[in-house]
């Protein structure tokens, strides 16, 4: 007998959803309660860690292939299961290896065209990583100026669209070396800026991941230091379903 589509996504999380059901997650500014209504559309937007695999060949909302493996299909899970049929439309439109300007170029037919009610973006760690590597030239001005233009533009075209700034957040192993600090500091300081300019609900992902610390070391919620074990996803998911329902 096949899972619903809901309970495909979720099913091989569930242990770790379970583990983590009791896990306080840290406090976190939101713009009001009940962000998620029914008849809304739900747009998860961003690099690798939103992507988690996605079928880029499905673009069907609401299918586990298409929401990928990650945070982004335990949350959509988490949402539909609390909805009757038909309540809400859930894209994820990640790509992995994106940074903002990235977004911004695909934004109309990745985020726009689809006309969401919600948007929830989850950018930061290539914009600096990539500087780390050679691949690119970009600065922390840069990324906080490409943010504010991409969510200015976001909200000229859709005037009543509520936006989610998820933080962006490393572990200090795998690939994440000493020298990515302070710097990396900077991205966060400036994912929160953009988030209060635009009145938009801020997922504090670092430091959720800071007091997890406590529970389990950073290998095993994000063994390279920045993409996320299915623990750290579960732990991620929950913490931006308590962001937008306000807590």
């Amino acid at each position: 007998m096949s899972l619903p589509l809901s309970s495909a996504i979720v099913a091989p999380f569930l242990p770790i959803a379970v583990l983590l059901a009791g896990c306080s997650a840290p406090s976190m500014k939101h713009a009001g309660k009940g962000l998620i209504e029914p008849g809304m559309t739900v747009l998860f937007q961003g690099d690798s860690i939103t992507d988690s695999g996605r079928d880029k060949d499905n673009a069907e909302a609401n299918h586990p292939r298409a929401l990928g493996n990650g945070y982004a299909a335990l949350a959509a899970a988490d949402l539909l299961v609390h909805a009757a049929p038909d309540e809400l439309t859930i894209y994820n439109r990640g790509i992995s290896g994106n940074k903002v300007f990235q977004l911004a170029e695909r934004w109309d037919a990745d985020c726009l065209a689809l006309e969401p009610d919600v948007v929830s973006v989850l950018i930061g760690v290539n914009d600096i990583w990539h500087t780390k590597n050679g691949r690119y030239d970009g600065t922390i001005e840069i990324y906080e100026r490409d943010y504010d233009a991409l969510l200015a533009r976001t909200r000229e075209a859709l005037p009543d669209v509520k936006l989610v700034v998820c933080e962006p957040f490393v572990l200090r192993c795998g690939a994440v070396k000493d020298d990515w600090f302070p710097e990396f500091d900077g991205y966060r300081a400036a994912a929160r800026r953009v988030a209060d300019r635009h009145g938009a609900v801020f997922v504090p992902f670092q430091s959720m991941f800071d007091e997890a610390l406590a529970l389990q070391p950073a290998e095993y919620w994000a063994k390279d230091g920045v993409h996320p074990s299915k623990a750290g996803a579960a732990l991620m998911a929950k913490t931006w379903l308590e962001g937008v329902r306000g807590g």
